[in-house]
């Protein structure tokens, strides 16, 4: 990643890619590299000006954000993307996540939530509307009822649980060190070990997993 994150915003009204310039630029480590305003052309600059983090919107002309993501998660070390998105749209954002999408963020999110999401997507943190990610996977997602642990969950130990469970309710990392008093660094290490014992790319999905097996359903 460059000195600056790299920033490119795919939205097809050129106001809201105006005021998230304006706000992303205002910070002194974020750049806003490229602009689109179609999803053909976001898969285009995603090429060209070669982004750390991708704005997306999901209704674009010519191809649609959804399509846009697969498209641009099948290149060769693609960007971050961060779907942008409104309550009314929750179908379509479960279909992002499953396209590789690495989170999701209200569009009249305030800027300071807009600014936190880029940078944790930059680090490879993320950084999930709770509100949205639990009604989105509680009503997309038909949960388990386990007895006891579920089976996929069954290799974590007691501490990487507590994690998976505040991954799940949309803690960044900083939030979940908090929560369990631990150094930052350790709860990287413990998000590391539940992706790879979990087998899935990104704590998104391990959130979708934790919904899907019904471990987080009572969140």
């Amino acid at each position: 990643m460059s000195e600056k994150i790299r920033v490119l915003v795919a939205d097809d009204q050129t106001l809201v890619r105006t005021g998230f310039r304006v706000i992303l630029e205002a910070e002194g480590d974020i750049e806003v590299v490229a602009e689109a305003d179609t999803g053909t052309e976001a898969i285009r600059q995603a090429q060209l000006a070669e982004p750390d983090v991708i704005l997306m919107d999901i209704r674009m002309p010519e191809l649609d954000g959804l399509s846009a993501t697969e498209a641009i998660r099948r290149q060769p070390n693609p960007p971050t993307i961060i779907v942008l998105t409104t309550f009314d749209q929750n179908e379509y954002v479960y279909r992002a996540l499953r396209a590789g999408a690495a989170g999701f963020l209200l569009k009249d999110s305030p800027s300071t939530r807009l600014i936190a999401a880029v940078r944790a997507a930059a680090t490879g943190d993320s950084l999930i509307e709770p509100a949205i990610t639990q009604r989105l996977v509680e009503r997309f997602v038909e949960p388990a009822k386990p007895q006891g642990l579920p089976q996929e969950l069954a290799s974590l130990t007691e501490r990487e649980l507590d994690v998976l469970r505040l991954i799940a309710r949309g803690l960044s990392n900083a939030e979940i060190a908090a929560e369990l008093v631990v150094a930052e660094t350790t709860v990287k290490t413990h998000v590391a070990r539940v992706l790879t014992k979990l087998r899935v790319r990104d704590r998104v999905q391990a959130v979708v997993l934790a919904y899907e097996t019904g471990f987080a359903g009572g969140q």
